[in-house]
């Protein structure tokens, strides 16, 4: 710590640069350092947030002492390594979603949490959208009874968003567990946990890709409930995260793009089955938010809600449907992490 704030660095600066600007903007910390291998780009973001370090080597930032947390912003492959390093320096550590692409590799990162000083925090932004904020606080207040069937969508056309160095189309990035995690975590999150899953995929839209472009997942939750989470990296139309929540007493319609969420609830009706509209803000990546839950985390000594353990059941239950669907559908069994 420095002048009283705490000084962060960030790792990776396209899906990073919501981080920088989420740390310059709070009041208990400072953005000292800044790490891409694109040169342009690190150029770039030195002169419009003049950094204490820019550098293409992420290691300047962890071996620094002054700098007091890292966020691992890089591509995914990435994570393991960054993040195990950064806590082996005693750094508090945000680390982009999803937490890895392999379990093994998410359990050492849970190892790694166990013997540093710093905390850890897996930034799965969807837990702080408002659409998905409010439907959770009126499910938890009964709004629509008990549930019985939740589903959430990750609907995105990659063919323009391959990524830097078109790394998304590598085929160790399965899309159902790189972007598909957000759906995965956001009925985690919601409905409970995850416990089996049978999942079929096909590959019609991305041809020239390496991986399936269309996964459907049926998951088992606790208390008896049914999710479906699907996946489309290749669908044409505008991104979404449409996600449905039934319950014995209402239904919720909510989504990370639209200014509402929409509510059919035997309490709130007057006679006439309809829904109702409640205004929400879209923030539907709003990493400021997390980066502020993380700082009172850290000034406070509070735990971290999404912790590495909820990174890696996500991964868990990602990984547990795209196993079955290279399997045709085989139901399988998700590890308890």
């Amino acid at each position: 710590m420095k002048n009283n704030k705490y000084q962060a660095g960030v790792i990776g600066l396209r899906m990073g640069n919501a981080h920088c600007i989420g740390y310059r903007s709070n009041p208990y910390c400072e953005l000292a350092a800044i790490c891409d291998p694109d040169e342009d780009i690190l150029k770039a973001r030195k002169a419009e947030y003049n950094p204490r370090i820019a550098t293409t080597n992420y290691t300047d930032i962890i071996n620094d002492p002054e700098i007091d947390i890292v966020s691992v912003a890089s591509p995914d492959f990435f994570h393991a390594e960054q993040c195990i390093a950064a806590l082996k320096a005693n750094k508090h550590v945000m680390c982009e979603k999803p937490l890895t692409l392999d379990l093994e590799e998410a359990k050492q990162i849970i190892e790694a949490t166990k013997t540093s000083k710093g905390k850890f925090m897996i930034g799965q932004v969807c837990r702080y959208a408002p659409g998905f904020i409010l439907a959770k606080r009126l499910i938890d207040d009964g709004a629509i009874g008990e549930l019985y069937f939740a589903e959430s969508e990750y609907a995105h056309n990659y063919d323009r968003a391959k990524g830097v160095g078109n790394w998304r189309i590598d085929p160790r990035r399965e899309p159902f567990i790189g972007g598909g995690c957000h759906a995965v975590d956001l009925l985690r999150w919601i409905v409970g946990e995850t416990r089996q899953v049978s999942a079929f995929a096909n590959h019609k839209c991305l041809k020239d890709w390496p991986v399936n472009d269309c996964t459907v997942a049926i998951y088992k939750f606790d208390r008896d409930i049914i999710g479906k989470v699907m996946v489309s990296i290749g669908c044409i139309r505008p991104y979404t995260m449409r996600s449905c929540f039934y319950g014995t007493e209402g239904t919720i319609i909510c989504d990370n793009t639209s200014p509402d969420i929409k509510i059919c609830s035997k309490k709130f009706m007057s006679g006439k089955l309809d829904f109702a509209t409640l205004p929400v803000n879209i923030a539907n990546h709003n990493v400021s938010a997390e980066i502020n839950d993380f700082l009172d985390c850290i000034v406070n000594d509070k735990p971290v809600a999404t912790s590495v353990y909820e990174g890696a059941r996500t991964v868990a239950a990602a990984l547990a449907a795209a196993k079955s669907a290279s399997l045709g559908g085989q139901p399988i069994d998700i590890e308890v992490i």
